[in-house]
């Protein structure tokens, strides 16, 4: 009995043995490519953990099944080390998974200033990444399920009845197959990318995360802003990094009508040489409106990119308040009040006056000449028609 109990010790670490001679070799040989090659030596810190408990878990079940063939414990250990071996493969294949996305990422990095395609890229793997590790771990649970044949029968029976089942569940899961299904859509139609300036919900803030669920926003004042994918297919948002981070802003200030444009512009020149938030594309000042007893002027600057743009137009408009205190503060805005003395009861009144006729569309030959373009002329009547004519 002692010697069989050795015989079967011997096989079985034979077989781990020889598993472990086959992984020590690939081990050596991802060393030596680790030496002139960083992406062998990440494959090698992903993938060693997985990659040796899978050899030694093989290795144990073809020693089991050469040491015991014809055992009673051979289906309950064959089980056992099959379900170990597939949840091994499947952290390897993760690991795998892992490994290729961290490599094109790093390859396309988004710290530089003309990033758009590399955002894409990243959004994209990301998704891709997250859709492989969720498959890998539905494929393995099914695959360890599937080696118990009370789970084969049932998988059985509910490929039967599988169209009614995909009906009950799409109904169940309605929102979250929806919102999967418009994180897909947002990836691969390259609406939106992580790292894209967006203003959601009234929010201005940058995308640090796409599920397949939902976006999280990093909005610009350390708060998070949580939205579910579908928002982002059916609500109208502003992408400010669509094709570029460059962008143009506006400062507005409502002033006296004696505020001199000329001069605003001439120290808006100055103002913009001093300061390096301005990217030197494009300003503009404008008088946009001159109604209700005010100037309103509006000016126009660029930058390279949000935030920038946010600090440049707090300091335009610092300092233009500035210049207007100390050089022209007769235009800063005033209100002005006419005081006039009470009518006299009995003194001279004004002679009556009429209502003019004239207008844009009558009062004059060209003025029924421009109406008649905005009119149908009535068919005529004849004086001899009956009166059910006069009345159609």
């Amino acid at each position: 009995m002692f010697e069989d109990w050795l015989n079967h010790g011997v096989t079985a670490a034979i077989a781990v043995g020889f598993a472990i001679l086959i992984a020590l070799a690939v081990e050596i040989t991802v060393r030596l490519v680790a030496r002139r090659k960083a992406w062998a030596a990440d494959l090698m810190t992903k993938a060693r953990n997985p990659f040796w408990l899978l050899m030694v878990l093989l290795g144990g079940w073809a020693g089991a099944h050469a040491a015991i063939p014809e055992s009673d414990w051979l289906p309950a250990v064959s089980r056992v080390l099959s379900i170990a071996a597939i949840g091994a493969l499947a952290w390897l294949l993760i690991a795998f998974v892992q490994f290729g996305t961290d490599q094109a990422l790093a390859r396309n990095p988004i710290d530089m200033r003309d990033n758009r395609l590399a955002r894409k890229l990243h959004t994209q793997t990301l998704i891709m990444r997250r859709l492989a590790i969720a498959l890998i771990v539905v494929v393995g649970v099914g695959a360890a399920l599937l080696t118990f044949d009370s789970v084969r029968a049932i998988g059985a029976s509910v490929l039967a009845s599988a169209g009614i089942a995909s009906i009950v569940a799409g109904l169940a899961a309605q929102s979250v197959l929806a919102n999967m299904f418009a994180g897909i859509q947002l990836v691969f139609s390259d609406a939106l990318r992580v790292d894209d300036v967006i203003v959601a919900e009234g929010e201005w803030g940058k995308v640090g995360e796409i599920t397949l669920s939902y976006v999280v926003l990093d909005l610009w004042d350390d708060r998070r802003l949580v939205l579910p994918c579908t928002y982002f297919t059916t609500t109208p948002y502003q992408n400010w990094t669509r094709h570029g981070s460059e962008l143009l802003g506006s400062v507005e200030l409502d002033l006296d009508w004696r505020v001199s444009p000329q001069k605003m512009r001439e120290h808006l020149d100055k103002i913009l040489e001093e300061t390096p938030l301005y990217d030197g594309r494009a300003s503009v000042l404008q008088v946009t409106e001159a109604t209700g007893g005010y100037v309103r002027v509006r000016i126009l600057a660029t930058a390279a990119d949000a935030p920038t743009l946010f600090d440049l137009r707090c300091y335009i408009r610092e300092a233009m308040v500035l210049w207007i205190q100390s050089v022209l503060p007769d235009a800063a805005p005033t209100q002005r009040v006419l005081v006039t003395e009470a009518a006299v009861s009995g003194g001279r009144r004004r002679k009556a006056e009429t209502a003019g006729e004239g207008g844009l569309f009558s009062g004059s030959a060209e003025a029924e000449e421009r109406a008649s373009h905005f009119t149908q002329a009535l068919p005529r009547v004849e004086d001899g028609a009956p009166d059910e004519d006069r009345a159609s």
